[in-house]
């Protein structure tokens, strides 16, 4: 289980952004050298984890939850045989590009040794939005990410730390409760029955989906 890529984005004028100002960072590129990573600001203000990537779009976008998007190579592999196109590392915004690690079917809490120093801890999976569409280019992209359901996951950063390509990627706790990425992904989007289960993840879940989880209980009188 290693690191292909550590990937940064820069603001770029696009014209399919709904940010005011019409600029994305989502195009994001391969580091040269190694990167620092550390814990951003709050959510709304707060940007990357990464040190040189930017995060334009701020309300749904960074913050100490989602400080860090992996996603795995295997799984771009797979889009590239649907798609028929090359996919390079970056290409869906993702700041780590792994091998080896079964990035959907992490667990929420699990913790991720990244190099000697980094420690993270998997939060969610992403939600597809309108920016990540008109970066692809596919038609239909969001409903046809979405049913797919391998969203590559968020984490947040516990200990920060300096990567780059080719550092291994260590599972160093797996917590017991079974609440996967790709289940609290199916959750907050398809299948909104599955949402009570996303609270025996505890803390480690990420405070919207926990949210979403107490309202629908609620709504259902429970």
């Amino acid at each position: 289980m290693k690191l292909l890529s550590v990937n940064l984005g820069r603001a770029t004028a696009v014209p399919y952004t709904s940010q005011p100002d019409g600029v994305t960072g989502i195009d994001k590129r391969p580091a040269d050298g190694p990167v620092r990573v550390t814990a951003p600001g709050p959510e709304g203000t707060g940007g990357s984890g990464l040190a040189g990537d930017a995060v334009c779009e701020t309300r749904h976008h960074g913050g100490p939850d989602q400080a860090v998007y992996a996603m795995a190579r295997e799984d771009m592999d797979d889009w590239e045989r649907e798609l028929g196109r090359p996919l390079r590392h970056g290409v869906f915004g993702e700041n780590l590009t792994t091998t080896g690690v079964d990035v959907s079917g992490a667990l929420i809490g699990e913790r991720w040794r990244v190099g000697p120093d980094l420690l993270l801890e998997v939060t969610s999976g992403r939600i597809p939005c309108r920016t990540f569409q008109g970066h692809l280019g596919e038609e239909r992209w969001m409903k046809r990410f979405t049913a797919k359901g391998a969203p590559g996951a968020y984490l947040r950063v516990l200990e920060p730390g300096e990567i780059r390509a080719g550092d291994p990627v260590e599972i160093v706790h797996r917590p017991g409760h079974g609440v996967t990425v790709a289940l609290q992904f199916r959750a907050v989007t398809t299948e909104r029955a599955l949402l009570p289960r996303l609270l025996a993840a505890g803390d480690a879940l990420h405070p919207r989906a926990a949210a979403a989880a107490r309202k629908y209980l609620a709504d259902q009188g429970a």
